[in-house]
């Protein structure tokens, strides 16, 4: 994982952007493949979300045995998960089996940033420069940068002048963090809030949680996974597997096959009352509707905010922790013990919907008349989302187009792989794509297959330029706007929008539907890439 001392360009066949799971796997299917390629990654270990994402709690929503690869059954066999939903530390240490198992080691660079990556269309190449000022050329640019990996930053007046600690959830120090005898401040109460703010609870003096929006959330219900179980999901993992595949958001939530109105109230409650013992994220599959119908989606709400106020001692903090959208229109959160902190006499919840931070101060923050003083702040405000990762790298197409500027308005992509006048640049989990509606791994491995079948197709008809042409890219926009507009996905402001970043547009970017996406894609391969132009 050493970097190149040389002046020269490295020429190699791809460029891959990120070392999480999509670009572990791209890596591997590449080098499978017989092709010259190489991961760039800007932290100093792989795994992505889960190297930076280190803060107390942090874990996954998707059970384990479903969030990993299947691209290798061998690989499923010999790994075993520990947890029905598995912690930070174990998750990275499947990624590092990953590149030990696979020997990608040598293949991936570590600590380097890419700065700029720029199309020759005399060459038909990339030109890919890091911020040490390294240089990569290649006939393809993969960028696997992540959904969830550019930190939102806000911006509040005097934000430099506080003299404590500081930290991000999505750049939590490596080493953890002590807040034991200390008064901590957090702003946010989004997923990475939800699963931090128990285990910090526990240790601060005091904990002032500083709230916009609340947010649905579930009882995760974790625990160890039990040796019977694993045992009959490893003897049938191939049809499980294809199971999960054919399921709407790519794993499985024992989908309901009837809808809200084919059941009586109290069929309703029996249901809800299941989903709630089942924990987690199951709740996406309570009724077949639920995301499409308003009546059958606030069953479900009504019921969830039912649950909440159960958990919370004072009424006041129970309503201005009980949320009004749409249930679903934002990841649901899964959490162990996120509302019963909210008892403790040591933790204390800051409305700031109708009356927004202020100021951050040396030593606290000020909301209106009041301040509140502290000894470490936590920003808890989530992710530049589906975007955010490209837009800090300069990307430069056909006639010097940068992707951020065309991307003024809004992505635009085609199946979120590609985007016109960017030739040979594929994009793991674009906006456009299902991404993080679904199960993020089954998506990244069915993306990764596309782009390299794609990559040899080019190479067994003696091609050397793909790209997206305009009017496929507009259909697309114009379908994925259609099927979310279809739904109740646009019932209030989250980073699926983009709305948690100030100024970035407000497009609906991930795609609703897993299966109908992959027979489009096997569609486009089969009739020899339509949509693309090939030469």
């Amino acid at each position: 994982m050493s970097a190149n001392t040389s002046n020269s360009p490295r020429q190699l066949d791809a460029v891959i952007v990120g070392a999480g799971f999509a670009g572990l796997y791209m890596l591997q299917k590449l080098r499978s493949e017989g092709l010259n390629a190489r991961v760039l990654e800007a932290g100093e270990g792989v795994g992505g979300t889960w190297y930076w994402n280190r803060y107390p709690g942090a874990r996954c929503d998707i059970p384990s045995f479903q969030y990993s690869y299947q691209f290798d059954e061998k690989l499923e066999q010999e790994w075993e998960w520990k947890e029905r939903y598995a912690p930070q530390p174990e998750i990275l240490e499947y990624a590092n089996h990953i590149v030990d198992r696979f020997n990608l080691a040598p293949h991936i660079q570590l600590k380097t940033k890419v700065a700029e990556a720029v199309f020759s269309e005399e060459e038909n190449r990339w030109s890919i420069t890091t911020t040490g000022g390294e240089r990569f050329r290649a006939a393809y640019c993969v960028m696997a940068t992540g959904c969830l990996s550019a930190a939102n930053d806000p911006e509040f007046p005097g934000k430099d002048s506080f003299a404590g600690e500081t930290y991000h959830t999505g750049r939590w120090p490596h080493e953890g963090v002590d807040f034991s005898g200390k008064r901590v401040g957090i702003i946010g109460t989004g997923s990475s809030a939800i699963q931090s703010i128990p285990h910090i609870a526990e240790q601060a003096e005091h904990l002032y949680v500083f709230q916009r929006t609340p947010n649905y959330s579930v009882p995760a219900r974790n625990e160890s996974l039990d040796k019977d179980f694993i045992a009959d999901i490893k003897s049938r993992y191939p049809e499980y597997r294809a199971f999960t595949r054919d399921q709407l958001i790519a794993w499985d939530v024992e989908m309901n096959e009837k809808t809200a109105a084919e059941l009586t109230p109290a069929e309703l409650r029996t249901e809800c009352e299941r989903r709630w013992e089942l924990g987690g994220l199951y709740f996406y599959g309570t009724f077949a509707d639920m995301l499409l119908d308003q009546d059958s989606n606030d069953v479900v709400a009504e019921f969830v905010r039912e649950k909440i106020r159960e958990k919370i001692d004072d009424p006041v903090v129970a309503d201005a922790l009980t949320p009004t959208s749409v249930f679903g229109c934002k990841r649901v959160c899964a959490d162990t013990g996120y509302f019963e902190t909210f008892n403790r006499s040591n933790v204390s919840l800051i409305d700031i919907k109708d009356s927004p931070i202020d100021e951050i101060l040396p030593n606290g923050l000020r909301v209106g008349e009041a301040s509140y003083e502290f000894d470490a702040l936590i920003y808890a405000t989530g992710f530049d989302a589906m975007t955010g990762a490209l837009d800090r790298i300069d990307i430069r197409g056909k006639k010097g187009l940068s992707l951020k500027e065309k991307w003024l308005a809004g992505p635009r992509t085609y199946l979120g792989l590609a985007t016109a006048n960017f030739p040979n640049l594929f994009i793991v989990s674009g906006p456009g794509s299902p991404s993080v509606l679904t199960n993020m791994i089954t998506s990244i491995e069915q993306h990764v297959e596309f782009i390299s079948d794609c990559i040899g197709y080019m190479k067994a008809k003696n091609l050397s330029r793909i790209e997206a042409s305009l009017d496929a890219e507009d259909d697309w926009v114009d379908h994925v706007n259609e099927v979310a507009g279809s739904s109740l996905l646009l019932g209030c402001n989250s980073w699926y929008l983009g709305a948690n970043v100030p100024g970035k547009p407000r497009v609906f970017m991930p795609y609703l539907g897993f299966p109908p996406y992959v027979e489009k894609c096997e569609s486009v391969a089969a009739e020899g890439y339509s949509g693309f132009q090939l030469s």
